[in-house]
């Protein structure tokens, strides 16, 4: 295949996803309806429905705007050479068969936050803070971007270098290799991921003593769970969204609960979300989603063994030489389409076992206060209750809340 073809078929890609995007955006949009629909009354009031109403369409134009900024940027780097010159600039700071990629991609990674950080800036200081659910302030927003960046550079660095030390010194095997060690790594963030990440950006509190923790000790004690790390986590710090979710395997398994979720809801209906949480663990949903995703990895990276020595794909982005990093940018952007539509199965599979766990706290506890629970997080958050199926479909990894009521009553 010749550069200029693979060159051709990147933009086609790029150009047909946004407009995908596009198109489903539009085809949500059209699915609302300015009267309160009939199976929404009792959960939305009227005033309530139309700052909902508000909130999506605000979220939709911002939406529009950002996401075609970012296709106007990746065209401009392609018709006008943009990751060729990057290239060249790396190239004058290393040549260094590790240091090269590296600092190829953390020039990238830099320009594309400094661009975007102002349309960040604008969706939590001015949109969320217009419909009352921002409450981040300038300093926990520039630490959490500090220690975004010091976090990329070790996790993100260390795996980058630890693959393209695999890709230069193991052979045609590299992917094989690569496969193991982030296998490997994968598993050890889904068991400390809880009690090493997390912590960097919130304060965890173990559940204080009290009619809540006595509910949940009972709960778990019923359907025999043991549970030594129930922690409260400050979400409220950024937002007043609440939510709760469960991470880790084995003794590592914690369930962390927002303050907003703990300190606002009844104790049974905390219960009851906890009960769909320990759902997730009784049904294996977190150990067979890390199985899938490592399974993921591998043939993605098996794939990109078959390409990435091939020059035609550093040429398609005008570079002079075949190099590692043009290529493996080339192929993340022709791995797109495979990519949603892996993202749609595991939607799908999501969404199935999201069913399983409102099922097991259903038997095991209490369907009303879950419904209660479901209701009051959705209407917190000015969830849109009405999205179009096709939508949700490729874009949800939750059931919607009807969907979930329906079956939580039948």
């Amino acid at each position: 295949m010749q550069p200029q073809t693979i060159f051709n078929i990147i933009i086609v890609i790029i150009v047909l996803n946004f407009l995908l995007e596009r198109w489903l955006s539009w085809l949500n949009d059209k699915n609302s309806s300015e009267e309160l629909p009939e199976e929404l009354k009792g959960i939305y009031d009227e005033d309530k429905y139309s700052k909902q109403r508000a909130y999506d369409k605000v979220k939709g134009k911002f939406s529009i705007l950002s996401s075609s900024f970012s296709l106007v940027l990746i065209l401009l780097m392609l018709f006008f050479k943009g990751f060729a010159l990057v290239d060249e600039l790396a190239k004058s700071i290393s040549q260094n068969v590790i240091l090269l990629p590296l600092v190829f991609f953390a020039i990238l990674i830099i320009a594309s936050d400094v661009l975007t950080t102002p349309f960040s800036l604008y969706s939590t200081f001015v949109i969320e803070e217009k419909f009352g659910f921002n409450r981040t302030t300038v300093k926990t927003y520039v630490l959490d971007k500090l220690k975004g960046l010091l976090l990329g550079i070790v996790l993100g660095g260390g795996l980058m270098a630890l693959f393209i030390w695999f890709y230069s010194y193991t052979g045609e095997l590299f992917w094989l290799w690569t496969w193991v060690a982030f296998g490997f790594i994968m598993i050890l963030m889904t068991m400390f991921y809880a009690s090493v990440i997390v912590p960097l950006f919130n304060k965890l509190t173990p559940l204080a003593e009290g009619e809540l923790k006595d509910e949940i000790t009972e709960y778990c004690k019923k359907v025999d769970f043991k549970l030594d790390n129930l922690f409260v986590m400050d979400g409220s710090k950024r937002s007043s969204k609440a939510n709760a979710f469960f991470s880790g395997l084995g003794a590592k398994k914690r369930i962390v609960l927002y303050d907003t979720l703990a300190n606002e809801y009844s104790k049974e209906e905390i219960t009851a979300v906890l009960a769909h949480e320990i759902g997730h663990y009784k049904k294996k949903h977190t150990l067979s989603t890390m199985i899938v995703s490592i399974l993921q990895v591998g043939v993605m990276l098996f794939v990109l063994s078959l390409v990435i020595n091939k020059p035609e794909f550093s040429l398609a982005l005008g570079v002079k030489e075949q190099s590692f990093h043009i290529s493996l940018l080339v192929f993340s952007l022709l791995y797109t389409p495979l990519s949603m539509l892996i993202g749609v199965t595991m939607n799908l599979i999501s969404r199935k076992n999201e069913y399983e766990a409102d099922n097991y706290a259903k038997t095991t506890y209490n369907a009303e206060h879950l419904v209660s629970s479901l209701k009051k997080l959705s209407v917190d958050s000015l969830s849109n209750l009405t999205p179009h199926p096709f939508y949700v479909f490729v874009n949800y990894s939750h059931p919607t809340l009807l969907e979930r009521i329906k079956a939580l009553y039948n």
